[in-house]
């Protein structure tokens, strides 16, 4: 059938859209559809051989390919594309169907892309738990790794590898709550609101949010259509654990600069004229990918701000495209991440004499003088000006000595303060045996990584929970649709 040109809305806006979203919206339309029916036959809103006639036509339409679908302007959008095709596998004019019966493209849009967004979160939540997994896993094997921490982009003191680790593991542990947060936020249906003030056919909604795995209905129906904080909160959300992310990267790249730990080999790129190079730029992907997010959260922000607060392109169809690209490349973020980690592994620390040549060590020296009754401020004057003096490898017990005497006034510091504080100078590698429970004590950072594992694993139990939930509600709705197709 030969249709018309495209008009200049069709070719410009119409058909992008259409090319944008049938992938996404086709396939769980059609299944909502099927749940809507299978409602409607229980109700007695439609008589039994026409459900049964539309659900045999649906169970066709689960076979399209939507990828493949060609605007060709006869009809406006994917959902007129949907009953369109159904009309056609059901034998009968689209004047006959009564699949948005009781419904709206208000409504099926929200809870369409509710679906959408819901699958997507469980992939993203799914690679952010193995990253953390990983991390964890990092953390314990290099708990005892001692390496030279940063703060301004300065030497400040002795850490470890897993300190650090378990650091970003506890970030990824509470990033993973937060898209558990926001999960049980999205499954909520809007389905039965229709426009956004529902009908007065005794429809039943709780009954397709069950049949679709929504945990509940959406209280206010007018909320149910206007409502964007789900959108904003996914934007908003995988911008702020991409810029984590990010910034453990552009950290990695100064560990892989330094040779502090080994660049995993499929993780890089050669160089088009220098033999010698092995190009980490996965990293710099890593940083470009999250400044892309944030983009994309304030294209979300920016639209949604600037509509109605009723059904508005600005706050739905025009915000669509970015959030699923926004959670598809948050899914690739956290993979990438994690099967780097996975990979990573220590190549040369730094020496105990290279840390204490940074001056790393001062804070436990001048600390290490206040266990022996000095002031804070005393002692960490006594130890500026040992490090004025010269690195602390130079410093002797004279020198000690005489620093507490021109500094603080303390003219007999005893053998055991000179002894503590050039331990603490001269030995970085004491920082494994710091006892306090969050700091880069070795057991401190294995109880870190046991107590980390647990929290990560109950948020992943209770989203395995919700896949179960879905599992259960597909069969469900599969075996619905079977007895309504067989009557």
């Amino acid at each position: 059938m030969t249709h018309p040109p495209l008009t200049t809305y069709q070719q410009h806006h119409l058909r992008v859209v259409f090319d944008h979203h049938a992938a996404h919206l086709y396939g769980p339309m059609v299944k909502a559809s099927e749940a809507h029916v299978v409602m409607l036959a229980e109700q007695g809103l439609v008589p039994a051989d026409a459900a049964a006639r539309m659900l045999r036509g649906l169970v066709t339409l689960r076979t399209d390919r939507p990828e493949t679908f060609d605007y060709d302007g006869s009809v406006e959008d994917v959902y007129f594309t949907l009953e369109k095709r159904l009309a056609a596998a059901c034998g009968i004019p689209t004047g006959q169907l009564s699949v948005q019966l009781a419904r709206s493209r208000n409504d099926l849009d929200a809870g369409v892309f509710r679906m959408v967004l819901r699958d997507q979160l469980l992939g993203v939540l799914a690679a952010v738990g193995d990253a953390g997994a990983v991390l964890l896993d990092r953390a314990d094997r290099y708990a005892d790794v001692v390496v030279v921490g940063y703060t301004h982009r300065r030497p400040a003191q002795p850490t470890s590898i897993g300190h650090v680790l378990a650091g970003y593991a506890e970030a990824l542990a509470g990033q993973a709550a937060a898209y558990a947060s926001l999960l049980a936020e999205m499954n909520r249906s809007p389905l039965g609101s229709c426009a956004f003030a529902g009908t007065d056919l005794a429809i039943d909604s709780h009954r397709v949010a069950a049949l679709l795995g929504f945990d509940e209905v959406v209280v206010n129906s007018y909320e149910a259509v206007a409502g964007a904080d789900h959108l904003m909160r996914t934007s908003a959300l995988n911008a702020q654990a991409l810029a984590t992310g990010a910034r453990v990267a552009r950290t990695l790249m100064d560990w892989l600069t330094w040779e502090w730990v080994r660049t995993p080999e499929e993780f890089t790129q050669g160089s088009s004229i220098m033999p010698q190079k092995r190009n980490p730029v996965v990293l710099e992907h890593l940083v470009s990918m999250a400044g892309a997010t944030a983009a994309d959260a304030a294209s979300v922000y920016n639209n949604v701000g600037a509509a109605w607060w009723e059904d508005s392109n600005n706050a739905t169809t025009d915000v669509q495209v970015r959030l699923w690209e926004s959670n598809d490349r948050a899914y690739r973020f956290f993979a990438l991440l994690g099967g780097l980690f996975e990979r990573l592994e220590p190549l040369r620390p730094p020496s105990g004499e290279a840390i204490v040549a940074t001056g790393a060590t001062t804070t436990a020296a001048a600390d290490a003088l206040t266990r022996h009754g000095l002031p804070f401020r005393a002692a960490h004057s006594v130890v500026g000006h040992l490090v004025r003096s010269g690195p602390p490898a130079t410093w002797t017990d004279a020198d000690v000595r005489e620093a507490a005497r021109a500094v603080a006034g303390v003219d007999s510091l005893g053998d055991a303060a000179v002894r503590d504080l050039l331990a603490a100078a001269l030995r970085p590698e004491l920082v494994l045996r710091r006892a306090q429970s969050d700091g880069p004590g070795e057991a401190a950072v294995r109880a870190q990584v046991a107590r980390l594992r647990s929290s990560l694993d109950e948020t992943l139990a209770g989203v395995e929970a919700l896949r179960q939930r879905l599992r259960d509600a597909d069969a469900e709705l599969a075996t619905a649709v079977a007895e309504r197709v067989a009557q």
